[in-house]
């Protein structure tokens, strides 16, 4: 039901084999924070426990943030790994508490040390490199977001289009 209610608000989930437990959410920054234009593709993972324990939240191209682990895109969220409840739900993960975590980094408890250290010693120096991030690591294709005007059936030639399958399932009855 939570999973659903995700699906039909405007994110793009992508589901990861047959199951419901794992799946990938095309996440945008925040817009008017030094994030606004980044597209991340985002990791989820729900326990068996869910939603009586928490998701696991991961961010899959980089980003640069003091709580956002830079090698495995780990998130440190108090509300996702210590306080989370049932009555939360996975849009509020991607309305609220991603938003909120993006827009205010706590870089006294960080997963990415030298982001919290550059923030708390230079702010401007640590903003942009969070943009440089965006601008190399968040662009739409590195989560996996394929432009509204290139369908995939337009990119197919004739030629690559006919797969063969006659030749495996033999010429249809006339």
């Amino acid at each position: 039901m939570d999973l659903m209610k995700l699906m039909m608000s405007d994110y793009k989930v992508e589901m990861v084999n047959d199951g419901m437990q794992e799946f990938f959410v095309e996440f945008r920054g925040p817009n008017e924070s030094i994030y606004q234009g980044g597209v991340w593709r985002v990791r989820v993972e729900l326990p068996d426990a869910y939603p009586y324990k928490s998701p696991s939240i991961g961010f899959i191209n980089k980003i640069y943030h003091p709580n956002v682990d830079e090698i495995s895109g780990s998130v440190c969220l108090d509300v996702i790994n210590q306080t989370w409840s049932p009555m939360f739900d996975l849009v509020n993960v991607f309305e609220v508490f991603l938003p909120q975590l993006l827009l205010y980094p706590n870089p006294s408890d960080p997963l990415n040390g030298d982001a919290a250290a550059l923030m708390m010693r230079d702010r401007p120096a640590y903003e942009q490199k969070v943009q440089e991030y965006c601008k190399k690591y968040a662009k739409p294709e590195d989560a996996g977001v394929i432009p509204e005007d290139k369908s995939s059936d337009e990119e197919l030639s004739e030629d690559e289009n006919d797969s063969g399958d006659e030749e495996i399932m033999g010429k249809p009855d006339p």
